[in-house]
């Protein structure tokens, strides 16, 4: 039997395309129709590891012990076909992908990616998709961190929705293309209006913040806190081992 996202009976034979089940009970914001999220992660991740590494963790442990607890939270800073492939969605098979999250302390949105060159209704679909994610996530007792992403200044009138107040958001800096002085400003200005907007309690950063303005938003009174990449561990030959 297939339900709306309002938990109103379709008639049989239909099935659910969209995903509306993540949704199911979720106030959405107007004009967007983004799914409003609570929140629930109050304390700051130990590490952070890639959906990547968790699959590998979890291949290794959960025969052994199929109740394995590990201190991290997950991200997806990765490229988009390494969690939304064919054969590796998280959006097409959620289960699979819930079957391995649920071992870790929580969650960093998914981060489907908004690049430039995207037409918009993309653009909007991906952020969709995050915050439809992480409800469903929050919905099953995983706490979750707020990916925040944004684009050219037309994204800020949808990029911020369904994120709560006051609240701890990450961001990431890797590929993101502030490493070159002209991609800079487009970046600094979305920064500053997300700060507006959620007014976060705390910025975690996957990636490099050693840029001057993280240093201006950490002295008006928003701390940062940032998470080497996988790249730059692995050029230290540093993984994660739990």
């Amino acid at each position: 039997m297939i339900h709306n996202s309002n938990g109103e009976h379709i008639r049989n034979g239909c099935a659910d395309m969209w995903n509306a089940f993540m949704v199911r009970g979720a106030d959405f914001v107007l004009g967007s129709d983004i799914p409003v999220c609570p929140c629930t992660a109050k304390d700051i991740p130990q590490k952070l590891i890639s959906y990547v590494e968790a699959k590998h963790l979890h291949k290794i442990n959960h025969k052994s012990n199929p109740d394995y607890h590990i201190d991290a939270y997950v991200h997806f800073y990765i490229d988009d076909q390494k969690f939304d492939g064919k054969q590796s969605s998280i959006w097409l098979y959620p289960e699979k992908a819930y079957e391995i999250l649920r071992h870790f302390s929580g969650v960093i949105s998914p981060d489907f990616s908004t690049f430039l060159d995207f037409p918009d209704a993309l653009k909007r679909y991906n952020i969709y998709r995050m915050r439809a994610f992480d409800y469903w996530l929050l919905s099953k007792g995983i706490p979750v961190i707020f990916n925040v992403r944004w684009n050219t200044v037309e994204t800020w009138e949808y990029c911020f929705d369904g994120i709560p107040l006051h609240t701890i958001v990450c961001i990431g800096t890797v590929a993101s293309g502030i490493n070159r002085l002209e991609n800079r400003p487009d970046f600094v200005a979305g920064l500053k209006r997300m700060i507006e907007v959620l007014q976060p309690s705390v910025i975690l950063c996957y990636g490099s913040a050693r840029y001057s303005f993280f240093d201006e938003i950490v002295a008006s009174g928003t701390p940062v806190i940032s998470f080497p990449s996988e790249t730059s561990l692995a050029f230290k030959g540093v993984r994660f081992h739990e």
